[in-house]
């Protein structure tokens, strides 16, 4: 099929890595063979703002209003922007790491507000590398820059949003309507430079846009605006995360002035069928459409009219990143917060272990859509097929999955899947607190590359956690963030507050659950935010059944996702946020532990009824559960070397095995009599991870038992726990 399609992913995302839903509908059209074109416009708008011939046209740009004192000494200051800014950008790139010595000394940066906060942030850098250290003062130097051209260029700009606030609960079209009729901003116009070579370039019949987040919104609009008033014959569709939740009640016709399609959901077929629809092929009676809006005769209608079911996980591709600027990316350091730094700083791919989530019933979550409802794992084998494939595609081994929730069973596949075939990945993803991340299921994950999970702890308190319906305990987080911190993985928690019917003791002992969880070390990074009641969680849906009200039922013609209610318990939740944050960023750098917890508030608060030992006995009082015998075994170290000799004592000899180990950090030696010895070795070889075959316990205590006996002393003996301490692994 020749039909060209042009994707793209308007401004703004991340600086550092692409998002990926243009790269994963790509990969799903090369398994259909249709050519298509992607781009991420936001980081090629971001370069050539940020570059010296950008600065230029900047500073020459005509401010009318006042300028703030800041402002006058960035302007002073142009020169120095202008001789700085290409090197930054390419050390920031990758390009240059030795201009880090430069940017570290005080007299190479221009530096203005932003720069003010490193009196304080001192302290910080005693943990960072000369690298970091630099790309933590360009990155305050970009948003001094940022600052300038938000007063004096755009007010509407940010590094990873564009005009957010127009896609924020916007209920109605208007505002958004009239920004549109309004002449192109500066921003405005460098993107539809960008635009326009592509549309020359591509002369695609479909162009289709991917607006992940409210941020994304505007310029979707204005892309879609600049091609059809210059291309009307080009056939415009929107997807992505924000017409997914926020566009399922549309209405507004007007919308259709720049769009002749939005679909919703999984974005395979609905294109597959868009793409058939406009080759001419198909005659306009028999045309089938899945989840899409359109407009029809001046009214806007939803068509989900094919009987054919969407594609397999299995089926859908590879991820392809061709096209994209993959060694353009900004690398930065925002803030001193290791899992944010995460997010910014370094190239990801990514994949995803599951399509849903595999729990589900969390109160606050969207679980009535299929992005949620619909859960579908893919196989080990092709995850780590994939991981492979965008290896040697992109030259990058760094994998972010973007699951959900990652489900356990699944990420110990991936994981001894990785380790058999002996390849060497860094990877992290989104995960649940629950029982099954033992100890040993960590250890395994660490081994195959695995360097931090993010989960929900939300709100710390078992009557809310019930509430919510997440299926946690935080005795039973404790224990599973241990897990992960003494395996060397990272540990970030998204926490909440403002949940429906929340008192201010349960928000004032939540925090103090989370200080004792920072004081004893088993979480390194977390985030409050505040909850938001959007339609089609459960919350949303009932809210009657969680105390809260509706403002109005009245839904709007266009977005129709985040709810404004009234909490019958008249707590005005909002004031708890400065003083969660603080408190927070301070525990995140190991400091303020004997606060009083009233020292973060500005106004009265009830002591917490939490016990101040409550963590640390959580995490001491491990159930050691009898070993099931379906678990899985494995080996992660190297063969050892055996010596077998006799020892005599009293008159009386027998013979011996010494056997030695070799791990990356150092050599140990274990002492077992021979027949324990020979048989040790023997099984050692067989249940090495990279092995075909996988022994559950069951039989490999019915090898044991094969020429001796009382395997279970043997098993619990000196010996063996050593070895647990090395890489024998109980799955």
């Amino acid at each position: 099929m020749k039909t060209q399609l042009f994707i793209v992913t308007p401004p703004f995302t991340q600086l550092n890595t692409p998002y990926p839903a243009t790269a994963y509908i790509k990969g799903f059209l090369n398994t259909k063979n249709i050519s298509s074109t992607q781009a991420d416009l936001g980081i090629e708008v971001i370069l050539k703002m940020f570059s010296k011939q950008g600065l230029t046209h900047m500073f020459q740009t005509k401010n009318t209003k006042p300028l703030s004192a800041n402002s006058k000494r960035i302007l002073a200051l142009r020169d120095e922007y202008l001789k700085t800014i290409d090197s930054v950008i390419d050390f920031l790139q990758g390009k240059n790491p030795t201009l880090a010595l430069q940017i570290c000394g005080d007299d190479f940066l221009p530096q203005a507000s932003r720069f003010a906060q490193l009196e304080e942030l001192d302290w910080a850098f005693g943990a960072m590398g000369t690298q970091d250290k630099a790309k933590h003062l360009a990155t305050l130097y970009l948003e001094d820059i940022s600052d300038f051209i938000v007063e004096c260029v755009d007010e509407n700009f940010g590094f990873s949003r564009y005009a957010e606030r127009l896609g924020r609960s916007a209920n109605s079209f208007d505002e958004l309507y009239d920004a549109l009729s309004k002449e192109p901003s500066y921003i405005d116009n460098i993107l539809i430079s960008i635009l326009k070579e592509y549309i020359e370039t591509v002369q695609p019949k479909l162009f289709l846009i991917s607006v992940p987040f409210p941020g994304n919104l505007y310029s979707a609009f204005r892309s879609a605006q600049w091609v059809k008033q210059n291309y009307p014959e080009i056939k415009i569709s929107m997807g992505g995360g924000f017409p997914n939740t926020e566009l399922r009640s549309l209405s507004d016709q007007r919308v259709f002035e720049f769009f002749d399609f939005i679909t919703l959901d999984d974005g395979e077929l609905p294109i597959e069928l868009l793409i058939q629809n406009i080759s001419g092929n198909v005659p306009a009676e028999m045309q089938m459409y899945k989840r899409t809006f359109l407009l029809e005769n001046g009214e806007v209608v939803y068509k989900n009219d094919s009987f054919r079911k969407d594609y397999k996980q299995a089926d859908v591709g590879t991820p392809d990143y061709s096209g994209l600027l993959l060694d353009k990316y900004i690398s930065v350091i925002e803030i001193v917060n290791p899992m944010h730094r995460m997010w910014s700083d370094g190239r990801w791919n990514k994949l995803t272990m599951a399509h849903g989530c595999y729990w589900g019933k969390c109160t606050f979550c969207d679980i009535s859509l299929d992005y949620i409802k619909v859960y579908e794992p893919v196989q080990a084998k092709q995850i780590v097929d994939r991981i492979e494939e965008l290896s040697l595609k992109t030259g990058q081994n760094g994998f972010h999955f973007v699951d959900e929730a990652a489900p356990p069973a699944l990420m110990r596949e991936v994981a001894l899947e990785i380790l058999r075939r002996k390849l060497a990945v860094t990877w992290w993803t989104n995960i649940r607190f629950e029982k099954s991340f033992t100890a040993d299921l960590c250890l395994l994950l660490k081994a195959s590359g695995c360097i931090a999970v993010s989960g929900g702890l939300e709100v710390a308190s078992d009557r809310l956690l019930k509430l919510i319906d997440k299926g946690v305990t935080v005795e039973q987080v404790a224990r599973v963030t241990r897990n992960f911190t003494e395996a060397g993985i990272m540990v970030h928690a998204y926490l909440m507050y403002g949940y429906p019917t929340q008192t201010v003791q349960e928000t004032v002992d939540s925090l103090e659950m989370v200080r004792q969880l920072f004081e004893v070390g088993i979480l390194q990074s977390g985030f409050w935010h505040q909850f938001a009641m959007t339609a089609h969680s459960p919350v949303g849906m009932y809210p009657e059944k969680f105390g809260v009200i509706k403002e109005t039922e009245t839904i709007g013609t266009f977005a129709n996702n985040d709810i404004n209610y009234i909490d019958k318990t008249g707590i005005d939740h909002n004031k708890f946020s400065f003083g969660l944050k603080k408190s927070l960023f301070n525990f995140m750098h190991g400091i303020c532990f004997d606060y009083e917890l009233q020292d973060w508030f500005d106004f009265k608060i009830p002591r917490t009824k939490i016990p101040t030992d409550f963590i640390e006995k959580a995490i001491n009082e491990d159930n050691n559960f009898n070993t099931k015998p379906t678990a899985k075994v494995v080996w992660l170290g190297s063969n050892p070397d055996a010596e077998y000799f006799t020892k005599t004592k009293k008159g009386n000899s027998w013979e011996m095995a010494s056997i030695t180990f070799h791990d990356k950090k150092e050599s140990f030696t274990i002492q077992t009599n021979k027949n324990e010895g020979e048989w040790l070795v023997s099984i050692l070889e067989k249940i090495k991870v990279s092995g075909d075959k996988i022994y559950s316990f069951q039989e490999i205590k019915a090898d044991f038992e094969f020429e001796m006996e009382n395997f279970e002393l043997f098993w619990y003996s000196k010996p063996i726990n050593t070895l647990r301490e090395f890489g024998l692994l109980v799955l």
